[in-house]
């Protein structure tokens, strides 16, 4: 039989070499992401082991998305077992265990909602995006603005850049998806003037994670609500990266005792497997009928196998008390570093502040001695430890943290 030269044009093997595994991706993978000279083959709890076979700790869990560590055992074998049986059919049918991560969403959501399953953080916000519109054409059709925050992010798409409150990841694919304005963040005044006649909707993030983990204040969340109420807005609510008990509750916007009408979800619902959430009350829920939106791989029985499994153990996780008592015990060894300043955040999402150092010269130098972290900006860094972290796992982060802080005082 003569050999197909498509399967001559295929590649001969998997790379298994650093510098195999970045020419193939340098060559034939588009540069979107300033990546750095590292690649991952295997990984457990809250250890990355490298091609080189250098062990590493993962204080950023796939930025927020492994919440339960690597290669956790349940979750492996939903996936397993669920493989076997059925990965994929339209969703113009019904499958098990859709209707019943639906049905744990909404009650953790603790109002009467529907969900709206899809693959990522941009189409969960897309989707609120859309039925926000498609609500106001029903009920304040003279609106057509959406407020979004400064220093937001929700997303990559034309939409989604559009609504995120950072012009350097609009402009350049200008000129970008109207209807969309932004505000300073925890400024009540400038969210009272642009919560007029012409907003249909606020989206906002109660923690903004990609700026540096920066907090809303308890007024300004409080206001945003009241003004919605009173003047029949949408509060919409982007929980992509501080939802699924990132924060200790299942939803961070739940710590500011507020009911949002519309929530988006991604990132650790799945624990890096692709899925994404919507869920809003009902009675905004059921503006979208058939034909209104949808998704040809979002709500497939192999995600939410997945999904349903990994919230029910994050939910044992919480109902534990681990996560509180994790995040304090982070914030408080972080806060006795010197030269770290303005812990801050929720939970396992956390930031802080150098005094006298760059964080990427910081992050770069953890990076060298084994712990994954994120620098953002020249001062600030991030970390978004799998939810399984250990007083231990915090411990060995500060160490290294302290020493490298010293060092570089006495170098200046």
């Amino acid at each position: 039989m003569a050999q197909s030269p498509y399967i001559d044009a295929l590649a001969k093997t998997t790379a298994h070499t650093l510098d195999d595994i970045e020419a193939l991706d340098n060559q034939y993978v588009m540069h979107t992401f300033a990546r750095n000279d590292l690649a991952f083959v295997s990984g457990e709890g809250m250890k990355l082991t490298a091609t080189d076979g250098k062990v590493y700790f993962d204080f950023l869990a796939g930025i927020g998305t492994v919440g339960l560590g690597h290669s956790h055992p349940v979750i492996v074998d939903a996936l397993a077992r669920q493989a076997q049986e059925l990965m994929h059919v339209s969703n113009i049918y019904h499958v098990r265990n859709r209707g019943e991560l639906a049905h744990d969403l909404v009650a953790l959501f603790e109002d009467e909602g529907k969900v709206f399953f899809s693959n990522s953080g941009a189409e969960a916000n897309e989707c609120a995006i859309k039925l926000a519109r498609k609500w106001g054409h029903a009920h304040k059709p003279q609106a057509n603005e959406i407020v979004t925050m400064k220093g937001s992010f929700h997303g990559r798409t034309l939409a989604t850049v559009a609504a995120t409150g950072q012009e350097k990841y609009s402009l350049p694919f200008a000129p970008v998806t109207p209807g969309f304005i932004s505000v300073e963040y925890n400024n009540i005044d400038a969210l009272e003037e642009a919560l007029g006649e012409n907003a249909l909707a606020c989206m906002m993030e109660v923690i903004q994670g990609e700026s540096g983990v920066w907090p809303a204040t308890q007024e300004f969340v409080a206001r945003a609500q009241e003004l919605c109420k009173q003047r029949n807005i949408l509060l919409i609510v982007d929980e992509v990266q501080s939802g699924m008990f990132r924060t200790g509750k299942p939803y961070a916007y739940q710590h500011y005792g507020i009911k949002p009408d519309i929530i988006s979800l991604a990132k650790g619902i799945g624990n890096g497997f692709p899925l994404a959430a919507t869920i809003a009350k009902t009675n905004v829920a059921d503006e979208f009928l058939p034909g209104d939106h949808g998704t040809t791989f979002g709500g497939n029985v192999l995600a939410c196998t997945v999904g349903r499994s990994v919230v029910r153990e994050l939910a044992l996780l919480a109902d534990s008390g681990h996560i509180d008592e994790i995040s304090a015990y982070a914030f408080e060894k972080l806060a006795a570093i010197p030269g770290v300043t303005n812990v801050r955040g929720r939970g396992l999402m956390i930031g802080f502040s150098l005094l006298a150092h760059s964080a990427q010269e910081v992050a770069s130098a953890l990076l060298e001695q084994g712990f994954l972290v994120n620098a953002i900006g020249k001062e600030n860094i991030r970390i978004l430890p799998p939810l399984i972290c250990e007083k231990s796992h915090i411990d060995a982060l500060a160490k290294a943290l302290y020493a490298i802080i010293e060092e570089k005082d006495k170098e200046n």
